[in-house]
C-alpha cells in the first residue's frame, strides 16, 4: 500500500487527536485549505454539484467528481472524495469508480446508504475494497440524516464486515449516543460537525476518530458573498477576510504544473 494511503488511514487511529477534515469544492478552496495545514482534503458532493447547476445526490455528477479529483489527486495533501453513492447501484459500477479515483491519486472515498438496503451498500463497499483495497472507504448510515436513528449500529456492523474502513454518522450529535456508537464500534467513527452540535474538544473527548465539514464551508463561502454584497450596497466596506488577488493566483498552477506568478496582473 502506497505511503499516502498508510498515512491516511492512520490519521483515523491517533489517539486524542480525530482528523479535522475540512471538505472543498474547488482547486482554489483546497489548496488554500491545505496551505492552512490541513494535511487531509475532502471534497463535498453539495459544492462540486451547485458549482456546475446540477443537484445533490442524484448521481448526476459522477464525470465532474472525477475530473476534481484529477484535479486534485496530484496535489501534496491526502484527498478523500465524497461520492454520494457511488453513481450507481451496481457495485461493479461503484468499483470502477473507485479505481478511476485511485487511480488519479484519491486515497479516500466517502459512499452513502441513503437509506437504502443494507445488503447493497455491503457489495458495494466489498467491491471498491476488492478494485482498489488501498483506498480508505469511509461507509455512510443515513439513519440520523434521513431518518429517526433506528437500526444505525445493525447497518454500521454489516459495513464493517464488508470491508469498511470507518463509518460515517452524520446528523448524529447528541453526546450520550455517540459515546454508545463508539464503545459499539471497531471501525473509527466520523462525524459531521454542527455549529450547534458538541465542539471538536468535546466530539475529541467522546472517541470520536474524524470530523468531517460538509458543505459547511461552501455553504459559508455564498453566505460571506451575500453579506459583501450586502455591505457594499449599504455603503459599509465589506467585512471578513479577503485574499488578494496575487494570493489567489498563488494557489493555482500553470499547464506545465509550476506555480503561477503573475504579481502586478490586473485583478479580474
Amino acid at each position: 500500500m502506497p505511503a499516502a494511503a498508510r498515512s491516511f488511514g492512520e490519521l483515523h487511529r491517533r489517539p486524542g487527536a480525530p482528523l479535522l477534515l475540512p471538505n472543498a469544492w474547488d482547486h482554489a478552496s483546497a489548496a488554500a485549505l491545505a496551505a492552512r495545514g490541513f494535511a487531509a482534503i475532502g471534497t463535498t458532493s453539495l459544492g462540486v454539484a451547485a458549482a456546475v447547476g446540477l443537484p445533490d445526490g442524484a448521481a448526476a455528477t459522477r464525470d465532474h467528481t472525477l475530473r476534481l479529483a484529477l484535479t486534485l489527486g496530484t496535489e501534496p495533501f491526502l484527498l478523500s472524495v465524497d461520492a454520494e453513492g457511488g453513481f450507481s447501484d451496481d457495485p461493479d459500477e461503484v468499483a470502477e469508480l473507485a479505481r478511476q479515483l485511485w487511480a488519479v491519486g484519491a486515497v479516500g472515498i466517502n459512499l452513502e446508504d441513503g437509506l437504502g438496503p443494507v445488503d447493497r451498500h455491503a457489495a458495494k463497499i466489498t467491491a471498491v475494497k476488492s478494485a482498489a483495497p488501498g483506498l480508505f472507504v469511509n461507509a455512510r448510515a443515513d439513519t440520523y440524516w434521513l431518518g429517526d436513528g433506528k437500526g444505525t449500529g445493525k447497518r454500521l456492523d454489516v459495513y464493517q464486515r464488508a470491508g469498511a474502513d470507518g463509518v460515517f454518522v452524520p446528523g448524529l450529535s447528541d453526546p450520550d449516543e455517540i459515546a454508545a456508537l463508539v464503545r459499539h464500534l471497531d471501525a473509527p467513527l466520523n462525524i459531521l460537525y454542527s455549529p450547534t452540535g458538541p465542539t471538536v474538544p468535546h466530539l475529541t473527548d467522546l472517541g470520536v476518530r474524524r470530523i468531517s465539514l460538509g458543505s459547511l464551508l461552501y455553504r459559508r463561502a455564498l453566505g460571506a458573498a451575500l453579506d459583501a454584497m450586502a455591505d457594499i450596497a449599504g455603503g459599509r466596506a465589506p467585512r471578513g477576510t479577503t485574499p488578494s488577488y496575487d494570493d489567489v493566483q498563488a494557489l493555482e498552477r500553470r499547464p506545465d504544473g509550476d506555480p503561477t506568478a503573475r504579481a502586478g496582473a490586473a485583478a479580474g
